[in-house]
């Protein structure tokens, strides 16, 4: 890395210690950053770099709840607030027992060029907590998000910071989330939450952007090497929210996916994934994934080992931060893929990431391939500020015009800088240099 650089990491090393998510997080950005510097010294002279690794505001807090059995649990509740240069912080909530500060840094951090690679008016933040939602009773549920929101409350607002949905969070709890804050507020203030019920402020399209971004974005990559995802072999991980969007989306393009997961093992379907069974048993039945091979009987439940290990043509890791590492990247390789996308956070290692791209793979890094989530966040935002509906074709055409400017926009700053097809430093520069030039904008905040 560049001088700069070097000094700024170590910096970051000593001030957030263990924290290896963040450090893995600053270190993929900063490893694209040399030429940008050398072209941008004024980035360097008003520390840009410093400030963009420091959040404006980090907020932790203590979330006491009773459960059904009338005890008292305790949680932690965070909030970062990264980055509000381009506008109020927008990210998700994530309810997870992995949760801690680090992982919300990191979260935050990929959100804030996330953000700005949307072109949307929206900076960067995150949060969540170490609950649970798995196992316990709507009730339950309900309790736990009073009062996180009993708390959050005064650090949010449409003007300030919008928090929406992740790992954990999903309608249900946006929707606990919301009613507590407009109680303790007296304020329908709808646009202070996002993914929201569609009878009350929420988008359509707001539920599959996620997922079907990913999907337009790895079209959008093959078609420029003039290539497509029709009859493409696909494997997907995850069965959530992201995955089973992914997998509409690419089944509507043509692909067959043969593949999803989820912490117990994944499933193997030659068929095609059966979208409607699938959806019944993570949406509505709350199950497990070898649920659907006893509906299924022609699919294979495969309890641990790596859904990586299935030959496929794409790959879109849409569950967790690094579940594939360099040996699943190897994997891949020999099975034949042409093009990983990611659909979750920070889902492959950086040696993965290195051995896929010196292979000559397609790789669409989650801060532009994921967007397509946060960027239908924003467009909610409009809706509830002009008190607005709009149909569902009218979003998923703003949502399809967004991500092809994400990728067009990787695409020329990578072929600017001298590494066509390299969407890993175009993604990195166009998000830092929008962000950057408004910091300088602002002055010294």
């Amino acid at each position: 890395m560049d001088t700069a650089l070097d000094t700024t990491f170590a910096q970051v090393l000593r001030r957030s210690p263990g924290e290896v998510e963040f450090h893995q997080a600053v270190r993929e950005v900063f490893d694209s950053l040399g030429p940008v510097l050398r072209k941008n010294p004024q980035y360097a002279d008003a520390a840009v770099l410093e400030r963009i690794c420091e959040p404006e505001r980090q907020i932790i807090f203590r979330v006491p709840w009773v459960d059904d059995a009338g005890r008292v649990r305790i949680n932690r509740g965070f909030r970062v607030e990264y980055n509000s240069a381009l506008g109020p912080f927008k990210g998700g909530l994530r309810f997870h027992p992995s949760v801690n500060l680090g992982i919300i840094k990191f979260l935050g951090f990929e959100q804030v060029f996330k953000n700005a690679l949307t072109g949307m008016p929206i900076g960067g933040g995150k949060g969540g907590s170490d609950f649970d939602p798995r196992g316990c009773s709507d009730g339950e549920v309900m309790r736990f998000c009073q009062s996180f929101m009993t708390e959050l409350y005064r650090h949010i607002g449409e003007y300030t910071d919008v928090p929406a949905g992740d790992i954990g969070v999903g309608g249900r709890e946006i929707g606990y989330l919301f009613g507590q804050y407009k109680r303790i507020t007296n304020r329908y203030e709808s646009a202070v939450l996002t993914g929201k019920g569609l009878t009350w402020g929420g988008s359509l399209v707001r539920t599959e952007a996620t997922g079907y971004g990913a999907v337009l974005f790895a079209q959008e990559m093959l078609k420029a090497r003039g290539e497509s995802l029709e009859g493409r072999r696909v494997a997907v991980s995850g069965a959530g929210n992201v995955a089973i969007y992914a997998i509409e989306k690419a089944q509507a393009l043509g692909a067959r996916v043969v593949t999803f997961s989820d912490s117990s093992g994944y499933v193997v379907d030659e068929d095609g994934v059966d979208l409607d069974l699938l959806k019944d048993v993570k949406e509505v039945q709350r199950g497990r994934v070898a649920d659907y091979v006893d509906r299924r009987p022609r699919a294979e439940f495969v309890a641990g080992g790596s859904i990586w290990d299935v030959p496929v043509e794409v790959a879109l890791p849409c569950a967790t931060q690094n579940e594939l590492t360099e040996e699943d990247a190897k994997s891949l390789l020999r099975g034949g893929v042409v093009a990983v996308v990611e659909g979750a956070n920070m889902p492959t290692t950086a040696d993965a990431v290195a051995l896929l791209q010196e292979s000559g793979v397609l790789f669409a890094p989650g801060k532009a391939a994921n967007a397509g989530g946060v960027a239908t966040s924003a467009l909610e935002m409009q809706q509830n500020a002009s008190r607005d509906s709009w149909s569902f074709d009218y979003t998923a055409d703003r949502l399809t015009q967004i991500m092809v400017s994400i990728h067009d926009r990787c695409a020329q700053t990578a072929e600017e800088y001298g590494e066509p097809g390299n969407y890993v430093l175009g993604a990195n520069i166009a998000g830092f240099q929008r962000v950057a030039n408004a910091m300088l904008a602002l002055g010294i905040v």
